[in-house]
C-alpha cells in the first residue's frame, strides 16, 4: 500500500513503525475472509483491510478520529486471524494498537461510554477491587430485570458464585520431590484468579509435580493488556514497567527459566514487551527477555517436560479443543496443547471454523454485546455439531464467555492435564 508520510512525520517512532507495517499490504483482502466482523455484516471498513485504510488517513494525515472512524476501530477483536491469514506478514496488531492509541488521543468519547470504560479499567486489573465488584454484583443480580439491558448483559459475564477459597499467594511453591528440575515465575492474572483461582492452583499442583519450582511475584497483578487494548497507554505502560522489572531482578537475583502464563490473552501481551519497549534505551533489554522467557503453559510443558500420565483411567472422552485467538493467532500456539491432550488417551474434537473468535476478546463481549453475542452463537453452533463430552481452552476469557451459551462444561487445558497426572477432577466434571 502507498503511503506519503513526510520526512517530519517518520520522525516519529510510532508512526515510523506502522508506515513500514502498512506499506506491506497488497490489498488482496484474503484478512477479510477470516475476520470475524468481516463475516457477520461484509462491511470492507468492519474487515482488517479497511481499518488499515481508516489508521493510514488518520495518522497521515494528521486527522483526529470521528465517530465514523472509532466506531469501525473499536468494533474489531483483535483476534488476530487476519495475521494467520495475511500472504505479505502485514502486523496487524501492532498497527491497530498505534490506531486504538491515536483515538484516544484525539476523540472525545461521548460522557457514559467514558464513564463505562474507566470503571474497566479501574476495576478489572485489580483483584481485590473486582472480587468486591463480584460480590456487589451477586447482591444486585436478583434485580438485574429493573436495569437497561446493557447492564444486564454486563452482569450476566460476572461469575455466579464467588470463589469460597482463593490461591494462597506465597512466593515460592518448591518442587515436590526437592530435587527442582527448572525453576518458573507464574503470572496469576487479575480477573482470573477471581473467577477461576483453580485454574492458578492446577498450574502450580502440576509443575511441582513435575519437580518445577514455581514462583509468584506478589507485586504482579495484571498485565497490562486490557488498558492496553483500551488505548489508555500510560497506564498500560506503567504496568508493563513494573512487570519488566520484577520479573527481570528475579531473574538476576535468583534465576527463571521462564515466564509462564496460563491466560493466552496476557500471554501474547508479555511476549509483545520487546517490540513495545524497543525504542526505550532503559528497559529494551529488560523487555526482550522478559518476552523470551514468557511461554504459555501448554507451550512451555511441551517443550520442557515429559508428564507422567495416568493412561489407567476407565472412561475416556470426547474433547472439544477451543483453540483461544490470543493463543493460535497472537502466540502461534495451537498444535502443543491438543498434543498434550491426546497424550492423555482422550479423543480432541476440531471444532468447525475454530479460528474465528467467540465473541470474548478481554472486554469485547461488555462492549460490543450484539456482535459478541452473534459470534458466541455461531461458536456455541459449530461446538454443539461434534457433540463433545467437555470442552478445552486456555484462556479465562473464552471460558467465561462461552459457558454463557451451552451447558457443555469447559474447562481449562491445564485442569484437564492437572486430573490426568494425579490432580483431583475439576469440579466442573463432577457429574461425569
Amino acid at each position: 500500500m502507498q503511503t506519503s508520510f513526510t520526512d517530519k512525520q517518520l520522525l516519529d517512532k510510532d508512526n515510523k513503525s506502522s508506515e513500514s507495517i502498512i506499506r506491506k499490504c497488497v490489498h488482496c483482502g484474503m484478512c477479510n475472509a477470516t475476520c470475524p466482523t468481516y463475516c457477520v455484516n461484509g462491511n470492507e471498513l468492519e474487515g482488517p483491510r479497511g481499518r488499515i485504510y481508516l489508521i493510514k488517513d488518520m495518522i497521515e494525515n494528521k486527522k483526529p478520529a470521528n465517530k465514523k472512524i472509532v466506531q469501525h476501530i473499536d468494533s474489531c477483536l483483535s483476534c488476530y486471524s487476519c495475521m494467520t491469514t495475511c500472504p505479505s506478514g502485514v502486523n496487524y496488531m501492532h498497527l491497530i494498537d498505534h490506531g486504538r492509541n491515536y483515538v484516544e488521543e484525539t476523540y472525545k468519547r461521548p460522557l457514559i461510554d467514558r464513564i463505562f470504560r474507566n470503571i474497566l479499567s479501574y476495576v478489572l486489573p485489580r483483584p481485590k477491587v473486582f472480587l468486591l465488584m463480584a460480590i456487589l454484583t451477586k447482591i444486585v443480580k436478583p434485580f438485574s430485570f429493573l436495569l437497561p439491558k446493557f447492564l444486564k448483559n454486563s452482569l450476566e459475564l460476572m461469575p455466579s458464585k464467588i470463589p469460597s477459597k482463593k490461591l494462597k499467594e506465597k512466593k515460592i511453591y518448591e518442587a515436590e520431590s526437592g530435587k527442582k528440575i527448572s525453576r518458573v515465575a507464574l503470572l496469576t492474572g487479575c480477573v482470573q484468579r477471581v473467577i477461576s483461582p483453580e485454574i492458578n492452583e492446577s498450574t502450580i499442583r502440576l509443575l511441582t509435580r513435575h519437580n518445577v519450582e514455581v514462583v509468584v511475584m506478589q507485586d504482579i497483578d495484571c498485565c497490562g493488556s486490557l488498558n492496553h487494548h483500551l488505548g489508555k497507554k500510560d497506564l498500560a505502560h506503567a504496568s508493563f514497567t513494573k512487570n519488566i522489572e520484577s520479573w527481570h531482578q528475579e531473574y538476576l537475583d535468583n534465576g527463571l527459566d521462564a515466564i509462564i502464563s496460563n491466560t493466552s490473552g496476557c500471554g501474547t501481551t508479555l511476549k509483545d514487551y520487546g517490540h513495545i519497549f524497543k525504542n526505550n534505551n532503559d528497559l529494551k533489554k529488560k523487555a526482550k527477555k522478559i518476552s523470551e522467557l514468557t511461554k504459555d503453559i501448554t507451550e512451555y510443558l511441551d517443550e520442557n517436560l515429559k508428564l507422567k500420565i495416568n493412561l489407567d483411567k476407565e472412561k475416556k472422552y470426547k474433547i472439544a479443543y477451543h483453540s483461544a485467538c490470543s493463543m493460535q493467532h497472537g502466540q502461534k500456539v495451537h498444535q502443543q496443547p491438543k498434543d498434550l491432550i491426546s497424550k492423555t488417551g482422550n479423543d480432541v474434537l476440531d471444532i468447525p471454523e475454530g479460528h474465528l473468535c467467540c465473541g470474548s476478546a478481554g472486554t469485547y463481549n461488555i462492549l460490543h454485546q450484539k456482535m459478541a453475542t452473534t459470534l458466541l452463537r455461531n461458536k456455541v453452533k459449530n461446538i454443539e455439531k461434534i457433540s463433545p463430552d467437555f470442552i478445552s481452552t486456555g484462556n479465562i476469557g473464552c471460558m467465561t464467555q462461552i459457558s454463557n451459551g451451552t451447558k457443555i462444561p469447559i474447562i481449562h487445558t491445564v485442569e484437564l492435564l492437572d486430573w490426568f497426572t494425579g490432580g483431583p477432577k475439576p469440579q466442573k466434571l463432577k457429574n461425569f
